[in-house]
Order: C-alpha cells, then structure tokens, then sequence
C-alpha cells in the first residue's frame, strides 16, 4: 500500500545483504516512519513480543524471515538442531496468532526436503519470500470476494456510502499488504464504491487510532475515528451497515479470536441485525481445534492500560500514566467470538458460514485432520 504516495510492503528483504530483514517499526506510527532492520533472531524474538510488527499475517512473515536470519548464522555442523531451537525461540514471542509457528512449521519442513547446510539456507529464504508473496496474494483475492458484499449494499442503498466498522488493525500493516479486513474495502474503493469507515480506536494499544486510521487517509477513504465503545450506539442509529474485523486464530468450526472487544462488536451487531464478517487467509486457520476457548489468549502487562503513549504539545513522544500509583489491571489481549455471530467467513477461495462444515466444503485437503 502507499505511504505518501509511495508504495511499501511492511517486511521486505535488504537487497545485497544476507540475513538483514527490513520492517516499519509500527510503534512509532502514526507520527514517525521508521524503517527498522532485524539482523539476529532475538531481533525478530522482540520484534514481534514487543510490539514493533503485530498483525496475523506480518507475525507469521516475520516469523518466517526470522527463520531465514537464523538459517544465515546456523553452522554447518549442527544446522537442523540450530534451526529447531529458533522456532522454539520464535514460537514464545506471542501465543494466540496461529500464522506465527505455521510459519517456522513450514520454513523447517522445507529444509528437511534438502540435504546441504547452502542448500538449506537457500530454501530457508526462499520459502519466507514465498510466505510473504502468499500473505499478500490471498489478502488482495479475498477483497475482492468481500468486496461484492459492499457492493450488494450499496446497490441497496442507491450508491449512497456505505458504512463499515472495524475493530482493531486489520488492514495492510496487519499483514504483508493489503490487509484482511481491509482488502474489501481497498477493493470497493478501487471499483469506484463509496464507502466510510468507522475505526474503532481499540485500547490499549490504539491500533485503531494509530494505525487504522493513518492506513485509511494515506490511501484516501473517508474514515472518522470512534473510542471502542461507541459502536453499539451508531448500529442503534443505523449509521454502520456492516461490520468487518480480521482474526488472529479461527478454529477449524469457525470460532474467531481476534482483539478484545471483538466479541461486544458481534453481539451489539446481531442485536442490531448488522451483517458481521471477518476476514482471513488461510493460514490463520487452526485446523487443529474446534474449540474456541481452546486458543490461549495472550495476557499483556498492565502498564498498557495504565499508561498511554503520544505527542505532547512540543511535538516531544512521551508516556504518562491515566491511572492512580498501584492501579492493578488485567490485559486480555484477544476474546472469542463464537460461531454463531459470524454472518460469513471471507478467505481468498471465497466467502462461507462459519461452520465446520462449510469451511471443510472451501478447504477439503484439511477435512480430515
């Protein structure tokens, strides 16, 4: 997507330099754009706990590139065993975002298809472009299959904007490019659909606010900034005419589980007969539970509740506290979302009901585990 203009991916390799990786520190958005370089495993390790990428789809990339950075420093001699422990070490950074071990999975499956430590490296690079390319090719094709349902409503509404609310940062930031959420939208735009965005700001990282938000006026569609909460009044109102969220881990069945507070968009959005889809690629499926409360939900430091990061009127970043000295606070980071509140799942093979049957019916080759 654009940054003034320009376009950008959010994790891309350093050209002419082995094992140097290059990410937007999303931390400092939107007032600052900085272009990190990750050169060490425990550089990726940090990179995804604390926050500098964060997203399914750019965890996993990065995550995947990750692999490769500890593929450059392996030795030749203790190469695999080398390997394993980084994915182990990769794997402890965020637990709740299915694309994270997918990706060092795959990365160490494809190097057990070659021999050579050099041919093992290479694979290890290779198979992260690919995670990369793949993240954002299915992102771009499953805005086009959500984009026919803007349009369906717009058609409905006469070709007056149609208004979507998201939750959270699910847009291009969140993935490779493109994002989950926001390829329909992007899509619509692209086909000439008006449309408006309500960006819930998302506590307690803001992503909404910081990110969403900044994604949506780079790229020039009309969005209005909302706190969490104001959601259900706008549906009360009618001002929302369908709800779009991506997801960091959906079983196999169709339980979602995305930030915290995705679960009161969903049931404000049923009572108010809403449509509520969530977008997702593939490999942000957990084919391996049904069970959304079988997904271990990341649980952050109570200093970002109590605590609030910005700008202060010289322009100086600063941190300060909102809450009283000793203030104790709990910080789920993500809750479920059960099937039934889902209206539809939207993949890049296309859209379908949040039941294991539908899903197994648009991802046969993964019906039987």
């Amino acid at each position: 997507m654009n940054i003034h203009g320009k376009h950008y991916r959010t994790i891309w390799p350093e050209i002419g330099k082995n094992g140097v990786i290059n990410i937007i520190d999303q931390r400092q958005l939107p007032h600052s754009f900085i272009v990190e370089q990750l050169c060490t495993v425990d550089d990726v390790f940090k990179a995804i706990r604390e926050m500098h990428v964060r997203g399914a789809g750019l965890i996993g990339a990065t995550a995947g590139f990750g692999m490769y950075i500890a593929a450059c420093k392996a030795s030749d001699d203790s190469f695999m065993e080398e390997m394993i422990k980084a994915g182990e070490h990769l794997n402890s950074s965020r637990p709740t975002a299915r694309n994270l071990k997918w990706a060092v999975d795959r990365v160490l499956a494809a190097l057990n298809q070659v021999e050579s430590a050099a041919a093992k490296r290479k694979v290890a690079f290779d198979t992260a472009c690919a995670i990369a390319d793949e993240d954002a090719d299915f992102c771009k094709r499953l805005g086009e299959h959500g984009k026919e349902l803007i349009a369906e409503i717009s058609k409905k509404k006469g070709g007056k904007p149609v208004n979507i609310l998201t939750h959270c940062n699910a847009g291009w930031l969140a993935f490779v490019d493109y994002g989950s959420a926001t390829a329909p939208i992007y899509a619509a735009r692209d086909a000439g659909i008006p449309v408006h965005v309500w960006v819930d700001e998302t506590r307690p990282w803001n992503q909404g606010a910081k990110l969403t938000a900044w994604e949506l006026q780079q790229e020039g569609i009309d969005n209005t900034l909302i706190t969490d909460n104001a959601g259900g009044h706008l549906m009360q109102h009618g001002m929302v005419d369908m709800v779009i969220v991506g997801t960091d881990r959906t079983t196999r069945a169709g339980d979602v589980a995305n930030k915290i507070g995705t679960y009161l968009k969903a049931l404000a959005a049923r009572d108010n007969s809403i449509p509520f889809y969530v977008a997702l690629p593939s490999s942000t499926f957990d084919w391996t539970i049904d069970n959304g409360y079988d997904i271990p939900i990341e649980m952050r430091s109570g200093d970002e509740i109590t605590k609030i990061s910005g700008l202060d009127p010289s322009g100086a970043a600063n941190t300060v506290a909102i809450a009283a000295p000793g203030t104790k606070a709990a910080n789920y980071s993500f809750d479920i979302t059960p099937a039934r509140l889902v209206t539809e799942l939207i993949t890049e093979r296309g859209r379908c009901k949040a039941d294991k049957m539908a899903i197994a019916e648009l991802f046969p080759e993964y019906a039987h585990l």
